[in-house]
């Protein structure tokens, strides 16, 4: 059954019929409305499918009709100049419409998921993971407040997050104010968008409130409902409370009550106050004391980030021409170092970084070593401890399996990255998305070993005979307050690499599903992804193996274009090939490449 109606008001709700077994498709114009992703008293947001386009949208539009044809006419004047503000925290708009003089504006769907479908796969964000959010809205509503625009309805909805935690503003001039029919838009409207920005400022506070505490405040899904009820307009009062599923520091505590506070001049009145205080807390939470991030920083400073394996370095760079001739064949042995690599990586591109090549990054080995020399490279050798540096017995074992596990990673990368991708970047990105779980591993060992005990699934009980461990995310959370990534993605920004790197060094979640790539920075991510997942899917015990490998499989088959056959081969190079075929592995190419050059008379 098909129902075509005029308007998306709640009279969507009362479809007349239901077939067995299936749902009547509803429709807005062209659209095919999918969900009801938000519902307030002034606006509607759905997701929807464009049946011109053949593409998913999310549709913003009024609670209410515009009352008159000059209200409408303002309406699409004010949202089309909404969609002339242009900043990387405002989510691009798709288009603007009308249906039956019921205006919208429509987002493309690709942009990300909504806050609150955010929150319902990850209840309990991080503090500083909410701070970042939070700080990437104001960066956006603060532009459009200086454009002279407002947004007069921010919810938890109208945050779009992609997988790179890239926060986007939806619904800019959705819902405008509302004026009797005869009014003079041209003299009321300035007044409604400063009025209306203060509101904008309050409700990010109520936001970043609601992620803090995992709840609603006042138990009000609908943040106007909540500003109608906070004083001075009502009686209520709005504070952070102490039972809130992470320790939130004071300092983001006093910044998160003040922006709700409830007197209103103690508020924060423009987005870029607010931006300010929260980027101010952001900075400095890094150097707060007994953190996990400032221990591992202080352990660095002693006694680096991991030991190298690799002994008499002299010997492969004595020879004469070494540097010009034998590049290939010194990075293969550099590569097969995972602390050496790692220390030419924050060499080269902190020499980059000082001589004023901010954004450029360095990840060929190749590269790196000749643009550091031979000295240089001899240099970043001699600084390294050798193994197994302070550990014990136990404790290196651990790493140097984990390192192990890590480097096979890389070598499953490397064979199923896309043709025209450099194999050393592939091989390093592998080895940076599992920097934090090796930093971990060699700087607090006693850690991770909890964070191992906790993943194990508890004694079966007649209530639960199978129970669950944690996921490692969330044995990080209870043992250090943070996750493995944070770590890793910490170091590297100490290291002052890129953007583009930092991004790229984040694994894809195992809970969010894997897009297309839209750049090549992208591929290489979800490639080293899905070479991390495999390898941990060989970990497994005997019975999960094959199913985890085709689990993880099946979720990258589409985005990268592989099967399970190129799986199999990248896990077993070589297994399948016939017999007397021409080896291909990267030990056995760099086999071959030093022979070449030995015969050419290299040392």
């Amino acid at each position: 059954m098909r129902v075509v109606i005029s308007h998306p008001s709640l009279r969507f709700a009362a479809v007349s019929e239901t077939v067995a077994n299936s749902t009547p498709l509803r429709s807005f114009g062209r659209f095919e409305l999918r969900a009801l992703l938000s519902k307030s008293a002034r606006s509607l947001v759905w997701r929807v499918f464009d049946t011109r386009h053949s593409q998913e949208l999310m549709l913003c539009m009024p609670r209410d009709k515009p009352n008159s044809a000059p209200a409408l006419e303002h309406w699409l004047r004010m949202a089309q100049g909404g969609e002339r503000v242009q900043h990387p925290n405002l989510a691009p708009v798709f288009e603007i419409g009308q249906v039956e003089s019921w205006p919208y504006v429509a987002y493309d769907r690709a942009l990300g998921e909504t806050l609150d479908e955010r929150l319902a796969h990850q209840n309990a964000p991080l503090p500083i993971d909410a701070a970042g959010w939070i700080a990437q809205l104001l960066e956006g509503l603060a532009f459009a407040h200086e454009a002279g625009h407002a947004h007069r309805d921010i919810q938890t909805a109208s945050l779009v997050i992609d997988a790179n935690d890239r926060v986007r503003l939806i619904g800019l001039e959705v819902a405008q104010e509302v004026f009797p029919a005869n009014v003079d838009f041209n003299t009321v409207s300035r007044r409604a968008v400063r009025e209306s920005a203060e509101e904008d400022v309050l409700c990010v506070g109520l936001l970043l409130n609601r992620i803090l505490s995992g709840k609603p405040a006042l138990e009000e899904n609908d943040l106007q409902a909540v500003v109608q009820q906070m004083q001075p307009l009502g009686r209520e009062m709005v504070r952070l409370g102490w039972e809130t599923p992470h320790p939130i520091p004071d300092p983001l505590r006093a910044i998160c009550n003040r922006a709700t506070d409830r007197q209103l001049r103690q508020r924060y009145h423009l987005a870029r106050s607010f931006l300010r205080a929260l980027d101010g807390w952001r900075q400095a939470a890094a150097y707060d004391d007994g953190g996990p991030i400032v221990l591992l920083m202080d352990k660095l400073q002693r006694i680096g980030h991991l030991p190298t394996t690799t002994t008499g370095m002299h010997r492969f760079t004595g020879g004469s021409g070494m540097e010009a001739q034998h590049a290939s064949a010194l990075s293969e042995v550099v590569l097969k170092d995972m602390a050496l690599s790692l220390e030419l990586v924050r060499r080269v591109n902190n020499a980059l970084k000082q001589n004023g090549h901010v954004g450029e990054t360095v990840l060929n080995m190749q590269r790196a070593i000749q643009m550091l020399g031979l000295d240089g490279l001899q240099l970043a050798a001699n600084a390294l401890k050798p193994w197994p540096g302070p550990l014990a017995p136990v404790a290196a074992e651990m790493l140097r399996q984990l390192m192990a596990r890590v480097s096979k990673a890389g070598q499953v990368a490397q064979a199923l990255r896309p043709a025209g991708y450099d194999g050393e970047v592939v091989h390093l990105i592998t080895v940076m998305q599992n920097l934090g779980r090796l930093l971990l591993q060699y700087h607090f060992p006693d850690d991770a070993q909890q964070i191992r005990q906790l993943m194990l699934p508890p004694e079966p009980t007649e209530e639960q005979p199978n129970p669950p461990g944690l996921s490692e995310q969330a044995a990080a959370y209870a043992v250090l307050g943070c996750d493995m990534d944070a770590l890793g993605a910490a170091v590297a920004r100490h290291w002052g690499l890129g953007d583009e790197l930092l991004q790229m060094i984040r694994r894809q979640p195992l809970d969010a599903p894997v897009h297309a790539a839209r750049s090549d920075a992208d591929a290489i991510r979800l490639t080293c992804s899905l070479a991390n997942e495999l390898v941990d899917a060989l970990a497994l015990p005997e019975a999960k193996r094959r199913p985890g490998i085709e689990a993880a499989t099946r979720r990258y088959a589409k985005p990268l274009g592989l099967g399970l056959r190129e799986v199999m081969e990248a896990l077993n190079p070589g297994a399948q090939r016939p017999a007397g075929a021409a080896a291909s592995t990267p030990d056995a190419q760099a086999a071959s490449l030093r022979e070449r050059l030995s015969s050419r008379g290299g040392s």
